[in-house]
């Protein structure tokens, strides 16, 4: 099993907060161009429609820069068009647009050789009791997102889901609520994208999600970051939670998964490019960590079920 690295063309720009700007904005050519200067890099996520505003010149940028597409990343959250929803908003033209994106991105996805859209439902959910209807806001979900998936069955379509942001209460706010939402469908081609950090700030095992989604034949795609479990920070994996990093990879590795890991690190300090290449530098460390100790030891410490005994050997490991 070989894991294959993907960054988000989309981190590769502007980072900045409410106080503070920390990246300056970058075209679509220099973002291209710096993505091709991170270390041990396989592939790129794309965004659409943002990075598709001339999509004949897009396409032929992306194929210039000899990098795979990992996937297509669609955005319907930022366009002041959707700051009530998409998928779920209570304006039928607006959700029609939306299921409209998505079939847009299968299709552009297609043209980029990859197999996979992926999306985060960001504005689709609510803010207050008695300010949505539940009933019609699952329907509508359901409605589109199956039918954009029904488009063509040769591109998969990831739905990755966070706990809250933009919405207080997002509609697809963790792992079960995604897998339901996939079993409903009953469509092969839907599946899971799942973003260590909002695994994190939804109070997940990661590792634990991980399983779950693969069990269902549904973990499509994996997003790397990490942050303290109480907002979606975007830092370096492992920076803080370690053990849940390698306990990730350790699942990755006992299934042999041969998905895409993307990156999704937000550089506040130092340059997007060292961030990015240090990102990839450190889950290949989390991967060699795993098979210095061995995947059947760390099966056996599991059956062993003694944490005691277990840190005691992982720590001697860190040595």
């Amino acid at each position: 099993m070989k894991l294959k690295h993907a960054i988000m063309v989309g981190m590769m720009g502007r980072i900045a907060d409410r106080f503070h700007e920390y990246q300056a904005a970058s075209d679509l050519a220099r973002r291209l161009e710096m993505c091709q200067q991170v270390k041990d890099i396989d592939g790129i996520e794309i965004v659409y429609p943002q990075d598709f505003s001339n999509t004949k010149q897009t396409l032929q940028m992306v194929k210039d820069s000899g990098l795979a597409v990992s996937a297509l990343n669609l955005n319907v959250k930022s366009e002041k068009k959707w700051q009530f929803g998409s998928f779920t908003n209570a304006d039928p033209q607006l959700r029609r647009e939306a299921v409209d994106y998505l079939k847009c991105a299968m299709d552009l996805a297609a043209e980029l050789s990859t197999k996979m859209v992926t999306c985060c439902p960001l504005i689709d959910g609510h803010n207050y009791a008695f300010e949505v209807d539940y009933l019609k806001q699952w329907r509508w979900l359901e409605e589109g997102i199956g039918e954009a998936s029904r488009h063509r069955s040769d591109i998969r379509v990831s739905l990755e889901y966070k706990l809250n942001e933009s919405r207080n209460y997002n509609i697809l706010s963790d792992m079960g609520r995604t897998l339901f939402l996939c079993q409903k469908l009953g469509l092969p081609n839907v599946g899971v994208t799942m973003d260590v950090g909002h695994a994190l700030i939804a109070k997940e095992t990661p590792a634990e999600a991980l399983s779950l989604g693969a069990l269902n034949n549904r973990l499509f795609y994996v997003h790397f970051n990490d942050n303290a479990r109480e907002w979606d920070w975007d830092m370096l994996p492992g920076s803080v939670n370690v053990w849940d990093l390698i306990e990730v990879v350790f699942y990755l590795k006992r299934l042999a998964w041969d998905g895409w890991l993307s990156y999704d690190v937000a550089m506040r300090e130092g340059t997007i490019v060292d961030g990015m290449s240090a990102s990839i530098s450190i889950v290949k460390s989390a991967e060699a960590f795993v098979e210095k100790i061995g995947v059947e030891t760390l099966e056996g410490y599991i059956k062993e079920a003694l944490p005691s005994r277990t840190f005691s050997e992982l720590m001697k490991h860190l040595l």
